[in-house]
């Protein structure tokens, strides 16, 4: 696998793996049952976490990265020409 390869299978790797974990754990005021200043959007997550995601989509894409550079190294997808 060349570097571009593998550094493109990681962006994206963590990119679906950061927009699937966005809406875990987020609680709107509405659901609270907070009230808001006028003018603020009802389904607008209360704390976002966004770090915290962003470290374990981190994490994850580095695990997702391993499993698809392994299947490159043992042709697990035939990726050589005939």
């Amino acid at each position: 696998m060349n570097v571009f390869l593998g550094i493109a299978i990681y962006v994206i790797a963590w990119w679906l793996s950061f927009f699937l974990m966005l809406p875990m754990g987020a609680q709107s005021h509405h659901e609270a049952g907070e009230e808001t200043v006028p003018g603020t959007e009802r389904g607008a997550p209360r704390v976002h976490n966004l770090r915290r995601k962003a470290l374990y989509a981190a994490g994850i894409a580095a695990i997702v990265w391993l499993a698809v550079a392994w299947g490159i190294s043992v042709d697990l997808w035939h990726m050589r020409g005939p």
